[in-house]
């Protein structure tokens, strides 16, 4: 039986994130309260605003089930917002945000400007073959601190991570939903197998 995948479905990119996982032959679950992330293996976090999620989860009584799933090791892929909801530390984040601490690297929100600021390049991301991956940033997050256990995925201006995985947790700072390249979420559903 393939292992059952949920999208965090409070705010953000959560249909783009479905119809990628669609493509990929993936049904997603959309996780909106604790009964619904009782029925999953592995979650995406998407896109959206961070501080806003943040509240909803707790709002939505969903904060600390999804904290201890996470503890005891689901696998999850964050994107934009999901990276800074899936952080140790955010480094400029609103005093009542919170995160989950899922992965040891701490992160700037907006770190790239306002959204009249967002950019596309194309980027080099280790353990995703073939060309180059398209990256879509809009008012994107940045990794200023990497622990020990986080191996650095793909960068840009020489050296800020932008993308990050630990264990079976993966994030990114762009929004690779927002493309047709479905290598991400594929590298994503590796990790959910193994």
């Amino acid at each position: 039986m393939s292992p059952a995948i949920g999208i965090l479905a409070l705010q953000g990119a959560v249909d783009l994130h479905a119809r990628a996982l669609a493509r990929l032959g993936v049904d997603a679950v959309e996780v909106r309260r604790p009964a619904q992330l009782d029925t999953v293996d592995a979650l995406v976090l998407p896109g959206g605003e961070s501080s806003a999620i943040s509240k909803l989860l707790v709002l939505n009584s969903l904060f600390d089930p999804l904290r201890e799933r996470l503890r005891a090791g689901m696998p999850a892929f964050g994107t934009c917002a999901g990276m800074i909801l899936l952080a140790t530390g955010v480094l400029d984040g609103r005093t009542d945000q919170r995160s989950f601490a899922a992965i040891d690297i701490d992160v700037r929100r907006n770190a790239f400007g306002r959204q009249n600021d967002s950019f596309e390049t194309e980027l080099e991301v280790a353990g995703v073959d073939g060309p180059t991956v398209h990256a879509v940033f809009i008012r994107a997050p940045v990794v200023e601190r990497v622990g020990p256990g986080v191996e650095v995925l793909a960068t840009v201006d020489g050296d800020r991570a932008v993308a990050c995985r630990q264990g079976a947790v993966i994030v990114t700072s762009f929004h690779p939903e927002l493309s047709d390249d479905l290598r991400l979420h594929e590298l994503f559903l590796a990790g959910v197998a193994a």
